[in-house]
């Protein structure tokens, strides 16, 4: 028995140390593996996919580190960020779906216009108010969910465990004063394929 707990612990710190903790939570994909609803196994599978499109983006053109973001929750893709021209977009959009274990690609990515600084300040400042109504609110788990702002329009990805919590959650952000539109990925947990027992 003793050698089959240290086995266990042996294997979870190794697979742990592979996929690494962040603050956008253990896996990477902005939910906390303590309320994650996922499976441990999805949550892994997941973290192996946001990984490895993360990287073979990279290897695409280095410029997009920065510039383009992808999530990764129950094998559905997220993109967003900002690219030069359509074609990159496109690029972008081809190579999420030939990602291994892929379900579904969601491309939010802009195209990039000329910097606006007064526009990149009030996007970053939408979403720190939903954020904090989010964290305040006793009814949603807020850990569950990331947010974007991008000219006013907010993109929300996460993981709700009732209907009525994602409805909150979409009242919140709407409530944000000069939010343009609410753009939400939120899957229920009812959803997902393998959940937590």
């Amino acid at each position: 028995m003793r050698i089959k707990l240290l086995s266990f612990l042996f294997a979870f710190l190794i697979i742990s140390g592979c996929v690494g903790v962040s603050s956008k939570g253990i896996f990477g994909t902005g939910v906390s593996v303590a309320t994650d609803p996922r499976s441990v196994g999805t949550q892994i599978d997941d973290s192996i996919m946001q990984k490895n499109l993360s990287a073979r983006t990279v290897l695409l053109d280095k410029k997009y580190l920065l510039s383009v973001k992808s999530k990764v929750l129950d094998g559905r893709i997220f993109l967003t960020g900002k690219v030069d021209n359509p074609e990159e977009k496109l690029k972008l959009t081809k190579l999420a779906w030939e990602t291994v274990g892929v379900r579904s690609v969601r491309n939010d990515i802009k195209i990039k216009e000329q910097f606006n600084f007064q526009q990149s300040a009030k996007d970053i400042l939408i979403t720190s108010q939903l954020r904090t109504a989010l964290i305040l609110n006793k009814n949603i788990k807020a850990a569950n969910y990331q947010i974007d702002t991008y000219k006013k329009k907010i993109y929300i990805y996460g993981i709700a465990t009732t209907s009525d919590e994602k409805d909150l959650v979409l009242k919140e952000a709407r409530e944000i004063l000069d939010v343009k539109n609410v753009i939400a990925s939120i899957i229920l947990v009812d959803d997902l394929r393998i959940k937590k027992n």
